[in-house]
């Protein structure tokens, strides 16, 4: 026969007397029973954390640029996959440099977003504060003039008028870099051409009133020009890079939430190559449900013919482009949007692509090799050391 004690995994020394025997047996009892009530609290209390409820605040612009956020975060795409333990709370912004100023200011988690204004919040934190974690969309940029303006080649652009969306935005570099490319220079400058910071709207506005030559602009604006108002295709910015490929927007984060939320982040990479791919298969679709999206974002929509003009002229990707951004950023110090007197800006650690290589290897997708290029794909090599050469 087995006695209490020893069901408890103790020996009682047989020089004790009954007293003392029966207070050992007691107290071991005690011990037992207080081990066996907390250990499904300690479960539990497991258990709970792993459930604990996270919040992810997500920017974006209701452009097609950002179409993965525009259509994912507003039809629950996004939700499903991020799952019932996060929040989403979405913000919508109309300009890159709000949306940096909220990030920064611990407003929100993560946006979508240009490359210069990326770049220039970097910069500002001196690389600490945010990274880019993926690609979000390429192309889609173009440089429409008025059919009537009097330019039929890149030698009719002195003494004209043009706008861009914002003062040192991704289009505004791109405009004032391809007139000193083309030998001229904007009347601030000592030169004859002139290059005002408009709003998209404002610039068709503009446009139709004949107060602006041309406009460099993203879709669907550069096609709402070309159709709505009279315009012509006089530099598609594809044809400036190689294989017609350059970062048009990119999905950022802060540095300390990655570090804190790694399953969230990955999660939310998750839900945007789903989102990507998903648009990609059928774009005719997913034109709707962008045109769904916007009108209830802004209550207004975009017509058919334009849409799908503006979807064929845009790629919607993951893959970051590494190296166009960074010409991006050469080109803006060149300018002079990035502060002179300094050495030339070092991106080097802008980049961290680790959780969106898990989720394209799970997906088994390419991954992103060093150089922000798609392993494996066509050309991609020679693509890569094409920019290269054009950065240096």
């Amino acid at each position: 026969m087995i006695n209490k004690s020893e069901k408890v995994g103790f020996k009682i020394p047989k020089n004790l007397d009954n007293r003392g025997r029966q207070i050992i047996i007691v107290f071991t009892m005690i011990i037992t029973t207080v081990a066996l009530i907390s250990a499904p609290i300690s479960i539990a209390s497991a258990q709970s954390l792993g459930n604990e409820k996270k919040t992810l605040r997500i920017g974006y612009f209701p452009n097609i640029t950002h179409a993965q956020a525009v259509i994912g975060l507003n039809d629950g795409d996004f939700q499903k996959v991020l799952g019932d333990n996060v929040t989403v709370e979405t913000v919508k912004f109309n300009a890159g440099p709000s949306a940096i100023e909220s990030l920064l200011a611990d407003r929100i988690d993560a946006t979508y977003i240009g490359p210069n204004p990326a770049i220039n919040g970097y910069l500002l934190t001196d690389g600490k504060d945010l990274r880019v974690i993926s690609g979000a969309s390429s192309g889609g940029a173009s440089f429409v003039v008025r059919n009537d303006s009097g330019i039929e080649t890149v030698n009719d652009l002195g003494r004209k008028k043009f706008a861009s969306p914002q003062l040192g935005n991704t289009q505004d570099v791109a405009l004032r870099k391809y007139l000193i490319d083309n030998g001229y220079n904007t009347i601030e400058n000592g030169g004859n051409v002139t290059v005002l910071p408009i709003a998209n709207a404002d610039i068709l506005t503009a446009f139709l009133k004949k107060e602006i030559d041309g406009a460099w602009v993203p879709e669907p604006w550069a096609t709402r020009l070309v159709q709505e108002a009279g315009g012509k295709v006089l530099v598609d910015e594809k044809s400036l890079w190689p294989d017609g490929k350059f970062v048009t927007a990119n999905l950022i984060v802060r540095t300390d939430y990655l570090e804190k939320n790694p399953d969230v982040i990955k999660k939310l990479l998750e839900a945007h190559v789903d989102e990507t791919l998903k648009i990609n298969n059928d774009t005719a679709a997913a034109a709707k449900e962008f045109n769904t999206q916007l009108k209830k974002l802004t209550g207004q929509e975009i017509s058919e013919n334009v849409l799908d003009k503006a979807f064929s002229n845009l790629e919607l990707t993951y893959d970051p482009l590494k190296l166009t951004l960074f010409k991006s950023a050469n080109d803006a110090y060149d300018l002079g949007f990035i502060e002179k007197g300094k050495d030339r800006p070092n991106l080097s650690g802008i980049y961290d692509t680790t959780l969106l290589n898990e989720v394209l290897a799970e997906k088994g997708l390419q991954s992103i090799d060093d150089t922000g290029v798609i392993s494996n794909a066509t050309n991609s090599t020679s693509s890569g050391e094409a920019i290269a050469d054009i950065v240096s």
